[in-house]
């Protein structure tokens, strides 16, 4: 399996890519690159946390046609995915980075598929650190983990397209590339391996 990282060169970004997770990934593009990269080469391609919506916007059309062909896209937290990827429906939420100070406190994230293989490698703690907002996902979809109100935070897309959509609002990437947060990168253990084990490329329908 290959994956592609598109990496904007922030400094958490540069961290993921050359530091704890290199061995992850295949290549590495930024996002001006991905008009001279053969998405077909590869199996799976990642927006890593934050990459600006205004550099993956000019490149919708060609991951569009990437997803019919059978690709995966992975899209991070707070890539407003909307803007670049087809049938995403987003909402934001005021974000608490002091919940966990409150005795007793719970941020409400849940995992709603524990039979799912990813959760063979996370738990509920590895999944909750806050909240930048929820999705409503396609009918048809498999919603892996919910914030407040069963609202998505996490979600394959195997409807939409012809391939294959990984969305989520959380952003281990940045919270982990900055040292801080365990959770985070207990999130990215877990979560990369997972995806290097079961994202291969679709079959066009």
């Amino acid at each position: 399996m290959k994956l592609l990282a598109v990496n904007a060169g922030a400094a958490y970004q540069i961290e993921a890519v050359e530091g704890r997770y290199r061995a992850f990934f295949d290549a590495v593009a930024r996002p001006e690159e991905l008009p001279r990269t053969k998405l077909d080469d590869f199996d799976a391609v990642i927006a890593l946390c934050r990459t600006p919506a205004f550099r993956m916007e000019p490149h919708a059309a060609q991951l569009h046609a990437y997803l019919d062909g059978g690709g995966t896209v992975i899209a991070m937290g707070e890539t407003h995915s909307e803007r670049w990827l087809p049938g995403i429906a987003f909402e934001p939420c005021e974000t608490n980075f002091w919940w966990w100070l409150t005795p007793g406190a719970d941020l409400g994230v849940r995992i709603a598929s524990p039979e799912h293989p990813l959760f063979r490698r996370l738990g509920q703690r590895d999944v909750t650190w806050h909240l930048h907002g929820f999705f409503k996902p396609p009918a048809g979809a498999e919603v892996l983990a919910t914030g407040p109100d069963d609202k998505p935070i996490l979600y394959i897309d195997e409807v939409t397209t012809g391939g294959r959509m990984v969305i989520t609002s959380l952003d281990p990437f940045f919270h982990s590339g900055h040292h801080f947060m365990p959770a985070t990168t207990r999130f990215l253990d877990g979560f990369l391996p997972w995806v290097k084990e079961a994202l291969g490329r679709k079959a066009p329908a």
